[in-house]
């Protein structure tokens, strides 16, 4: 164990919040949602009972998401949430903790600070940045301290990170803000325009989980689906075919393929040949999307893997390198440089 022992390792996603402390594995997996109290703007629930809340609540209770595509869009309520999910990882015995948290790479500096700052006010000693495909391909048990090419595709809620390491580091990436949150917008627009039904995000959430796919499957599937029909106003239910709702994503899907492609494109031959030879690791929550491996290798033309226990390789990852410091401490003071 390294000089990080018994600190934290923070995967801080747009749908979902993960913590990692070392010698101890994954302690927190909680949804990236505050409930606050309108009448004096503190904190009220965070997590899964936060969650529960969304569009259930009276008026003096407020439940947001304070991320929006892999980025703290609302300060406040993310140093809310952070303050109660350390709180509950650290039980009584990490005071003050070191922590490596991951955040997609093509955000902005003002944007890392951002989160570095709300971790530092949310009780943190320190905070180390980590590169989110770099955490990915660690925790997917990519080999990325070696001289060779690796490709990882984490997708996630609000962002998906497509990159090709080498030797602990980036050498070339794409970040697109279009991940799992657009393509359950997608399934809502879909219904409005095609069924004139109104269903909520949960609902639609369910929709994708149940019958979504990213490529055709060999039986194809249907499901009841209650919303509010848009002309009458009244509860109303439709059946809805699995080629409908693949039909609905496949715009948000064609962006993640073409960021695919393009860094393909630039990748230097040396590495995309290791690349072939080892195949496109999937990582993320939208990792689980039905076929969403076939139509990657079907449009490069590269298998593509699905890591073991997508959602949590980045915690994982910034797990692994609190744990194995001496080894993989340089994936931090890289991105530290780069601020």
């Amino acid at each position: 164990m390294g000089i990080f022992s018994k600190d934290i390792g923070i995967d801080l996603g747009t749908a979902n919040t993960l913590i990692y402390v070392s010698g101890e594995g994954i302690v927190l997996q909680e949804p990236s949602v505050v409930a606050i109290d309108q009448r004096d703007k503190t904190f009220y629930a965070a997590g899964v009972e936060a969650n529960k809340m969304i569009g259930r609540t009276p008026g003096d209770i407020v439940a947001v998401r304070p991320l929006k595509d892999g980025v703290i869009a609302d300060f406040d309520a993310a140093e809310m949430m952070l303050r109660a999910f350390i709180i509950r990882a650290k039980r009584r015995s990490l005071f003050n903790p070191r922590i490596a948290i991951g955040i997609p790479s093509g955000v902005t500096g003002v944007e890392w600070r951002a989160v570095m700052d709300a971790a530092r006010r949310a009780g943190a000693r320190e905070v180390y940045p980590i590169d989110e495909p770099v955490a990915a391909a660690i925790g997917a048990g990519l080999p990325v301290t070696e001289a060779t090419g690796n490709m990882i595709i984490d997708i996630g809620g609000g962002t998906t990170e497509v990159a090709v390491l080498s030797l602990q580091g980036i050498v070339l990436s794409q970040s697109v803000r279009v991940a799992g949150d657009e393509l359950t917008e997608a399934i809502i627009s879909y219904m409005k325009k095609v069924h004139n039904l109104a269903v909520g995000e949960r609902s639609a959430e369910q929709i994708k989980i149940e019958i979504g796919s990213a490529y055709p499957t060999a039986e194809e599937m249907s499901m009841e689906v209650r919303g509010r029909h848009l002309l009458s106003g009244l509860p109303h239910t439709v059946i809805v075919k699995s080629t409908e709702i693949r039909e609905s994503m496949a715009e948000p899907l064609s962006v993640i393929v073409e960021a695919v492609k393009r860094t393909l494109e630039n990748t230097p031959p040396e590495l995309a040949s290791d690349i072939i030879d080892r195949g496109i690791m999937l990582a993320g929550g939208g990792a689980l999307l039905t076929g969403i491996d076939t139509l990657i290798s079907h449009e490069t033309g590269i298998v593509t893997h699905i890591a073991p226990a997508p959602l949590n390789c980045v915690v994982i990852g910034a797990g692994k390198v609190l744990e194995d410091y001496k080894k993989l401490g340089r994936v931090l003071t890289s991105r530290l440089n780069r601020l």
